[in-house]
């Protein structure tokens, strides 16, 4: 099996009872669960209860408490509305017995009408000329913290490859704003947007708060500062595939109180619009 396939079953929930589901937790970094392990998993619940036709547009979660990567999580999903063009879903995801986060997706039917965009950023290398996080974290291998080796220096179902590489151990200040080629490593179902969508959901979770530490000349590795996202937002514009190439656009407009504001606008390779994304998280420094 490989890291793609064990992830798509990660986020393929057991059903428990009518708007019921159970997901299995998985360790990436430490004994805290990812937070787009869960901002994936609550997607698909929702995804199964509202009619095929009807697709995810867009979506807002907030993370309450760290998860648990030893237990599994359940996620309650309430059937807020369903209209003519239009199916609105809260979720709740539990562990030992308390809220860790929840979330609000809307569904839509296809519709025509107006079609507009910001353009893809210029100038931007294709991503056979960009190597790899993992080739890019094992040149400072032995630098590395060994706690991050097995979650960097390995494949994983998700490949980036960033365009802007800093030393993760001495990164020099640099302007907020960063980009990564994104793809799944493998192929998909091409009848299934769900899956697209929650795992699109799920890599975008990756590096976006760091964005906010760059004018400061900081990394996650350092381990200088306290990093934790507090809620995360998303909306999804065009169609598109996780197994082709998406440039990932980020940038961060502003960090005070000890929090990082942080945006993404996701562009499928031939330039379009597919996805954008908000995050605010916690970056409070320990030194």
């Amino acid at each position: 099996m490989t890291q793609l396939d064990k992830l798509v079953r990660l986020l393929d929930l057991e059903q428990l009872e009518t708007n019921l589901f159970r997901g299995e937790s998985r360790n990436i970094v430490g004994d805290r669960v990812f937070g787009g392990q869960v901002l994936g998993q609550a997607l698909v619940a929702a995804g199964r209860t509202v009619e095929a036709e009807r697709t995810a547009h867009s979506l807002h979660a907030y993370f309450l408490r760290a998860g648990d990567a030893g237990a599994p999580i359940v996620y309650d999903v309430e059937r807020a509305r369903d209209g003519g063009s239009f199916s609105t879903r809260r979720i709740v995801a539990i562990q030992h017995g308390r809220p860790i986060f929840n979330m609000s997706v809307s569904f839509q039917i296809r519709e025509d009408g107006y079609d507009h965009q910001l353009n893809m950023p210029e100038d931007v290398p294709p991503p056979e000329d960009v190597d790899s996080e993992v080739a890019l974290m094992e040149r400072h291998k032995d630098r590395l913290p060994e706690r991050f080796h097995d979650a960097f220096l390995h494949q994983r179902p998700m490949e980036i490859r960033p365009i802007e590489p800093e030393d993760p151990m001495a990164p020099e200040a640099a302007a907020p704003v960063r980009n990564s080629w994104i793809r799944a490593v493998g192929e998909l179902p091409s009848d299934d947007g769900t899956i697209h969508r929650a795992l699109l959901a799920y890599v975008s979770d990756f590096r976006l708060l760091g964005t906010a530490l760059l004018p400061h000349g900081r990394t996650i590795f350092q381990e200088t500062t306290q990093m934790a996202s507090l809620d995360h937002a998303m909306w999804f514009h065009r169609p598109f595939r996780m197994d082709d190439w998406l440039l990932y656009h980020m940038d961060s407009p502003s960090a005070s109180n000890a929090r990082g504001f942080t945006r993404g606008h996701i562009f499928s390779r031939d330039g379009a619009l597919v996805a954008s994304v908000v995050q605010e998280g916690l970056i409070r420094p320990l030194d």
